[in-house]
């Protein structure tokens, strides 16, 4: 029984010191992969917005083009109704 404790305690020392040499070149090795990751999130979002840019844009020259036609087509029968009073 002590001598499982003892294993315990020496894994567990071991497991400290390797973390305590580990972390300072996980930590370098980290941080341009999350600067990449961040920047290439900023270039995805930008990307997004561009072409729900472009969208909103098409969509308001179908609406534009659309109310055009209607009003187009209302002076077209108000013109009518007008010739066909004068006759």
């Amino acid at each position: 029984m002590i001598q499982k404790n003892i294993d315990k305690i020496i894994i567990g020392s071991a497991l400290a010191v390797a973390a305590s040499a580990l972390l300072p070149i996980a930590k370098s090795t980290m941080q341009p992969i999350a600067a990449a990751g961040v920047q290439g999130s900023n270039s995805l979002i930008q990307r997004a917005r561009s072409l729900l840019q472009m969208a909103r844009e098409e969509v308001e020259d179908i609406v534009a083009e659309a109310q055009f036609e209607r009003m187009k087509k209302q002076l077209d029968k108000e013109i009518a109704s007008l010739n066909d009073e004068e006759k």
